[in-house]
């Protein structure tokens, strides 16, 4: 039997192709239009802090390209741009009267994507929190920035939900509470003990619950709503079935802080009885596992390597307390019937440091997410690669890694479908070189180069390959 990877699976009639951005990433015009100050303006000027001391003030000038930006999208062929609304940019001080100029601009964006016969997903939180919701409450270590965001979820789909049929509420809720209140490599850069670290991570599922409530109350019928998260994917380290339900089994333990949390509305066992559990009501957890009307995954590398509990290899699980710390369940190894296998020191890595390579975790992520959760449908709403993309001679960038890492892990996502596996979209990260996060722009995940001192874009080699993809609706090798 031909393996389901290399057999020409067809993608679902409706099947959108895309890109992905970020405000806070691209935009810049920070001091426009009223547009408040966020943590990641206020982050971003502390001294060491940023690679480079870069910071996004200008990023990719997008406030002020998007037509540009868009004709590029149009050139990919893609249907549909996945970015982000900047709360300080429509509520400056996070709450109160709601900045015309700043809403504005959004509403531009959208009419322009539609006229270019392109679907807007438009994501509510990505990271931007406004400045002042910090200083009053310390952010999302207060339940009131929870309330406050569906509040401010709830106008912009009052005033939006005409024009977006897809609203994410929130980006990556365990990379923002994990990097910015627990490691503090992010903003706010805080570095908070485990259960205050997990009391802010509930309060974060919280607000998307809320948030979910809000855009069904204020937006229009039929409005779709759902969370994107980076789950740790655990990959079975070896063919078979135990160990494949072995890595199902982690996957539910790895995400019990967030997407297990959202998807279930419970905290698993072993989690809500730890010394650092959150202090949580029955209440909390009904807004918090509200129905979803897709999941979108974030899926850029293995998060672990499992094994069934009966193999002969040796391996290890982590220590619990750790485990809960970084926001994820404690590890019980075989008590759960799973066992970590190790990343070696030499496991292929991308230009991100942090990046690890299997292009298998696109498909396995889809598998558990469905197996574990049964969704009515899965957005991928990011997956890309970090490369050094620097340009040759003829001034072209032929970013070769990037374009065997696209084949690679798309043949995973082919491999997905081919056995019915409810995704229905594919956001690829990013459209531009932007400003990433901690590392400033010195890590370039964009289909398109920006040049850092004329904001020229130029399209590298992947930019070709990713419209052949489109084309062929995934066809393409």
């Amino acid at each position: 039997m031909k393996d389901a990877v290399d057999s020409p699976a067809r993608f679902p009639d409706g099947f959108l192709w895309g890109t992905a951005t970020s405000a806070y990433q691209i935009e810049g015009a920070v001091n426009e239009d009223g547009r408040g100050e966020s943590i990641w303006d206020r982050f971003s000027r502390m001294p060491g802090r940023i690679r480079n001391g870069d910071t996004g003030n200008l990023a990719c000038d997008h406030f002020h390209r998007y037509p540009e930006d868009i004709e590029s999208m149009k050139d990919l062929g893609v249907d549909a741009y996945r970015f982000s609304i900047a709360w300080p940019r429509v509520f400056p001080d996070g709450s109160g009267a709601p900045n015309a100029k700043g809403l504005a601009f959004y509403e531009r964006l959208v009419d322009a994507l539609l006229g270019a016969g392109i679907e807007p997903v438009a994501t509510l939180y990505h990271w931007d929190l406004p400045q002042a919701l910090q200083a009053r409450f310390g952010g999302w270590q207060s339940r009131e920035t929870a309330r406050v965001f569906a509040d401010y979820a709830g106008f912009v789909a009052s005033r939006l939900a005409d024009r977006i049929g897809r609203f994410v509420t929130t980006n990556e809720i365990g990379s923002f509470v994990d990097l910015g209140y627990g490691s503090g490599v992010h903003a706010p850069g805080l570095a908070l003990a485990p259960r205050a670290l997990n009391q802010v991570r509930h309060h974060a599922l919280l607000g998307h619950g809320l948030a979910v409530q809000a855009i069904r109350a204020q937006g229009r019928s039929g409005t779709q709503v759902g969370p994107a998260e980076n789950l740790v994917v655990a990959v079975p380290a070896l063919a078979g079935e135990a160990h494949a339900e072995a890595a199902e089994r982690a996957t539910r333990d790895w995400n019990a802080g967030c997407l297990t949390a959202m998807l279930e509305g419970r905290y698993p066992a072993a989690y809500a009885s730890h010394p650092d559990a959150p202090r949580c009501s029955a209440d909390d957890l009904r807004t918090i596992g509200e129905t979803v009307d897709f999941v979108g995954i974030n899926v850029y590398g293995p998060g672990r390597y499992v094994l069934a509990p009966d193999t002969s290899v040796s391996a290890d699980a982590p220590a619990s307390g750790d485990a809960l710390a970084s926001g994820d369940a404690p590890a019980p190894g075989h008590a759960s019937g799973w066992r970590v296998a190790p990343f070696s020191r030499s496991h292929p890595r991308t230009a991100a440091a942090w990046q690890l390579v299997d292009p298998s975790s696109l498909y396995w992520a889809a598998r558990h997410v469905t197996r574990l959760w049964n969704p009515p449908a899965i957005l991928v709403t990011e997956n890309g690669c970090a490369a050094a993309d620097d340009p040759q001679e003829d001034g072209r960038v032929y970013d070769t890694d990037r374009v065997a890492f696209l084949r690679a892990y798309l043949a995973q996502l082919r491999r997905a479908i081919a056995e019915d596996l409810p995704v229905r979209g594919y956001f690829l990260w990013s459209l531009l070189d932007n400003f990433e996060w901690a590392d400033g722009y010195d890590t370039r995940f964009g289909l398109l180069r920006v040049d850092r001192a004329t904001q020229r874009r130029t399209p590298k080699l992947s930019a070709s390959f990713y419209r052949q993809v489109v084309e062929s609706d995934g066809a393409a090798p």
